[in-house]
This record gives structure tokens, C-alpha cells and sequence, in this order.
């Protein structure tokens, strides 16, 4: 089931990318043509970022492609490399949980104000700061899930490079 979510997190992140490309694109044969544009550009572009970047986190950290500086940890043997994977998950899941915290606060105050960025469109700012908050903490749920699933291939003598995710078990 998460594997599903983290599928369509994915799927609405492509999405956001192909809107920007087709907003930006429009905007700038707008301007070329008729010297006109389309109307909040710069705020709709804001928040499709947020969609692009935010929603495959889950799915990024599950196949553990994240950035990763390995020239020391490769020079240690296996056990200590694979406590380092399961220690950079523990602290992923602590760094993110602020971040939750602030997205949910973000996410209620837009809802109950019904706060709007100001503009000839006068867009609503909620769904930027679900899409914000749903995003973070389904990275979080998916690292919650590696750290109780390494800690459980340590202890039998698994290797951790074999994720339940990649074998599409996840």
C-alpha cells in the first residue's frame, strides 16, 4: 500500500514538472506575442516546485538514491557501513520531524484563515502546504519503515543493499 502511495506522489510530481514546463512556455510566448503573460506565473511556478520536489522524496529515499559521500564509509567493513545507513536513517527521521511539525502548522493556519496569495488570481495557499506536509511525511512513514526493516536484516545477517523496496515487497 505505501509502495502505491509513493507511486502516485511520484506521478503527481512528474505532473507538476509537465505543468511548469507548459506554464513556462506559455508565459514566455505570451510575452514574445502579445506582450501579455500568463496571470500569477511566479506564484504557480512557486508552488509547482513544491509538488516537484517534495512528493518523490518517499520514493527517492526508498530506493536509497539519495546524494551520498562514500570515499570513508567505503573504507570501513561492511557491518560498520551498513550502522551508518541505519544511523543516517534515525537522523533523517529526526531532521525531517520539524519539518512536519512546521508543514502541519503551515497547512492548518492556511486552511482555517483561508489565506491567498495576492495576485489577479488570488490563488488559495493550502494546497501547496498539503502537498508540503503530505510529501515530508511520507518520506518520514518510508524511513520509518527502512530503519525497523535494516534493524531487522542487521540482527538476522542480511545484507541491507537488498531493500524490501527494490525486491517490490514494499
Amino acid at each position: 500500500m505505501l509502495r502505491r502511495i509513493e507511486m502516485l506522489l511520484l506521478d503527481l510530481a512528474v505532473f507538476a514538472v509537465a505543468a511548469l514546463g507548459l506554464l513556462i512556455t506559455a508565459s514566455v510566448v505570451l510575452r514574445v506575442t502579445v506582450n501579455s503573460g500568463v496571470p500569477d506565473t511566479i506564484v504557480m511556478v512557486r508552488e509547482l516546485m513544491v509538488a516537484a520536489i517534495v512528493l518523490p522524496l518517499a520514493v527517492t529515499t526508498a530506493q536509497r538514491a539519495h546524494i551520498v559521500v562514500e570515499f570513508l564509509s567505503n573504507r570501513l567493513p561492511r557491518r560498520g557501513q551498513e550502522a551508518l545507513i541505519v544511523f543516517g536513517s534515525v537522523f533523517g527521521l529526526l531532521a525531517l520531524a520539524p519539518l512536519i511539525w512546521a508543514g502541519w502548522r503551515e497547512a492548518t493556519h492556511a486552511l482555517t484563515s483561508g489565506g491567498f496569495f495576492f495576485g489577479d488570481l488570488q490563488l488559495p495557499k493550502w494546497p501547496g502546504r498539503i502537498l508540503f506536509l503530505l510529501g515530508i511525511s511520507m518520506c518520514w512513514l518510508r524511513l520509518l519503515v527502512m530503519v525497523v526493516t535494516d534493524l531487522r536484516d542487521l540482527r538476522a545477517g542480511r545484507p541491507l543493499a537488498e531493500t524490501a523496496y527494490l525486491r517490490g515487497e514494499g
